[in-house]
């Protein structure tokens, strides 16, 4: 953008937003990049210096773990992988012993780091400081942040897996201009964010988003949560296979089970209706509720364009308010195993853009 494009959105003066600029220039976070034609006079655009600073994402949603080094606009800059251990102290001496060798390999001088994000499946508190509770790691109460900053000297703030997804979408992806959109995760467990108001809403306990374990089946079966028919015992992944194999259907992937069921097997047709109807109405109940602009649906799997998919979107449209069901896009978007790292660099990103380092 303009120098006057970016007076006029936030609503500097001429003169504001040139002394602005100019600092931001000198401290190295802007930059000018091409020039333009304005109304018969050139301007130039700014952008954001990538190299400007530097951020440490930790994802702890694959073993081993993932630390990735990534730049002021999202970029992976290099990556080390460590053993996820499910001992809190003993985690967080590996990625401190772990940052040496990534920002040389980097090539980034380790002053430049601004801070630290790690993301994990579970529950974590308003201050992306503790996690509350995850049944992955078997961990609770455990105040990993505090951990972190203690061994690296390095602000470090944690996340959701979901949420972190989330900031990444935010800050780098499609929602960078939406002021309100959802983000669902689909793995081996189910997660969702949402922004409102252009920031993330995590309720008041943390919680917001927990539709893995809204009941969707009474008399169904229980859940690692200690409840009875959660979404996550229907439409996960773990629960899809686990309910194949149940079946006698051998399936390793959702590809095996599409496949199964495109060849007529009645089991595995049920089965994919039951899953799709479950997480389609569990996001048309978002939709109704908070009426964003996009809802993005994040998964790892390879066939996410079959029956699943096809029944999900039914089940979205038919339990939607039509005006809303019509003017609320849904987006299928395949993630790679890196991208909670760069959602966790995001949390401390935001942090870091929103001057709380």
């Amino acid at each position: 953008m303009t120098r006057a494009d970016l007076g006029a959105r936030i609503g500097l003066s001429k003169a504001a937003m040139s002394g602005l600029t100019r600092e931001l220039l000198d401290k190295g976070l802007l930059r000018e990049t091409s020039t333009v034609q304005r109304q018969g006079r050139p301007s130039t655009l700014l952008d954001l210096r990538p190299e400007g600073a530097y951020f440490i994402g930790v994802s702890m949603m694959s073993d081993p773990a993932l630390i990735a080094l990534v730049d002021l606009k999202g970029g992976i800059v290099a990556s080390i992988e460590v053993p996820r251990s499910i001992d809190p102290d003993a985690f967080a001496q590996t990625v401190a012993d772990s940052l040496p060798s990534l920002t040389r390999t980097g090539g980034v001088a380790s002053e430049r780091v601004a801070g630290m994000g790690v993301s994990l499946s579970g529950l974590v508190d308003q201050e992306q400081a503790n996690c509350i509770k995850s049944t992955l790691l078997g961990w609770q109460d455990v105040p990993l942040a505090k951990l972190i900053r203690t061994r690296t000297n390095l602000p470090t703030f944690i996340e959701n897996d979901a949420k972190a997804l989330a900031v990444r979408e935010k800050l780098f992806g499609e929602a960078r201009d939406m002021h309100a959109f959802t983000l669902i995760w689909l793995g081996d467990g189910i997660g969702a964010a949402h922004f409102v108001h252009d920031r993330l809403y995590r309720g008041a306990h943390g919680g917001a988003g927990e539709i893995a374990h809204c009941t969707v089946d009474v008399d169904g079966l229980p859940c690692r949560c200690g409840k009875i028919g959660c979404l996550d015992t229907v439409a996960s992944m773990i629960a899809i296979l686990d309910q194949a194999r149940a079946d006698g259907i051998e399936a390793e992937t959702l590809r095996d089970v599409e496949a199964v069921a495109a060849s007529g097997s009645s089991s595995a047709i049920r089965l994919l209706h039951r899953a799709g109807s479950a997480l389609g109405l569990a996001i048309a109940q978002i939709i109704q509720i908070n009426d964003p602009q996009m809802v993005v649906v994040t998964h790892r799997e390879e066939a996410f364009d079959g029956l699943f998919a096809t029944v999900m979107q039914q089940a979205i449209e038919a339990n939607v308010l039509p005006r809303l069901s019509g003017d609320t896009p849904i987006r299928m978007r395949r993630v790679a195993d890196d991208a909670w790292a760069v959602g966790a660099a995001s949390v401390a990103t935001q942090s870091f853009l929103n001057g709380i380092i």
